[in-house]
């Protein structure tokens, strides 16, 4: 199973109308859309910081310390809270948007926030939620595929270049991940995708 395919059997109709009513009753059209672009921007971002040595040690060493796959045995358990994790790092949804986007959270919140509809601070929640469950995913896949350090920076890169032939968002995502955070790509977001040109990660049912 590839990351993408991975990720459309983890993000189901259940999850998304979960997410949804957590937010406050968000309609779901704009849940799904900003889970698509939450998750393709944060896959964006670990393929960039895996392109340097020093950040594909970093991802790799804490996918083998905290994030094994576990959690994706009851998604829906850990995003109700009814699950007990172990291991609290593997759900400190906080810490790993700072290591992972570092001072390119805020600018990315906004983008997504732009794209999607959601209001930016149930961007900001939704994302949180989110991040354990992508490093979940990365460690699934790591684990199940015996992928050392180069072989996890080159399923990113593989699905970064995927996306961006499939999904549209995938080019602004990069392009605001390349812009050292600077924030300038984010005026031009809600000029250039409305709802309807959102490219899916993920197709619902």
């Amino acid at each position: 199973m590839d990351l993408t395919s991975l990720i459309q059997s983890q993000v189901s109709e259940g999850l998304i109308d979960q997410l949804s009513n957590q937010l406050g009753g968000v309609d779901k059209e704009t849940t799904s859309a900003a889970t698509s672009s939450i998750l393709t921007t944060l896959l964006g971002a670990m393929a960039r910081n895996a392109s340097t040595p020093d950040g594909a040690s970093a991802l790799n060493n804490a996918l083998e310390n905290d994030h094994d796959g576990s959690i994706l045995d009851d998604v829906m358990g850990m995003v109700t809270g009814q699950r007990s994790i172990d291991n609290e790092r593997a759900v400190n949804g906080a810490g790993i948007l700072n290591h992972v986007l570092g001072n390119r959270q805020g600018g990315a919140i906004d983008m997504i926030s732009k794209m999607s509809g959601l209001d930016a601070s149930k961007t900001g929640s939704l994302m949180t939620t989110l991040a354990p469950i992508v490093m979940g995913m990365l460690g699934k896949t790591k684990r199940e595929q015996g992928l050392d350090q180069g072989g996890l920076t080159d399923l990113l890169t593989g699905f970064t270049k995927q996306q961006q032939g499939s999904n549209p968002t995938m080019s602004l995502i990069t392009g605001f991940l390349d812009a050292d955070g600077d924030g300038s790509i984010i005026d031009d977001v809600a000029g250039m995708l409305g709802k309807g040109l959102l490219g899916g990660l993920f197709k619902r049912k």
